[in-house]
């Protein structure tokens, strides 16, 4: 299964994540990226995928 990794201290708060996969992704109170799951979900790969190349600060990533 593929994992997600989220840099919280380089997430700038745009919450494309959350917009583009909002079951693996939420924001806190401050708006930073939170993850809701430590592996993919299936199906939700692709989503995953799409949050990653929009996030504008790069603090996501895909890991196997």
């Amino acid at each position: 299964m593929v994992k997600v990794v989220a840099d919280r201290d380089v997430c700038i708060s745009a919450g494309n994540c959350v917009m583009a996969a909002s079951a693996v992704f939420d924001q806190d109170d401050d708006g930073i990226v939170v993850l809701l799951v430590d592996e993919v979900p299936e199906g939700e790969e692709d989503h995953v995928r799409e949050a990653v190349r929009l996030c504008p600060s790069q603090a996501l990533r895909m890991a196997d």
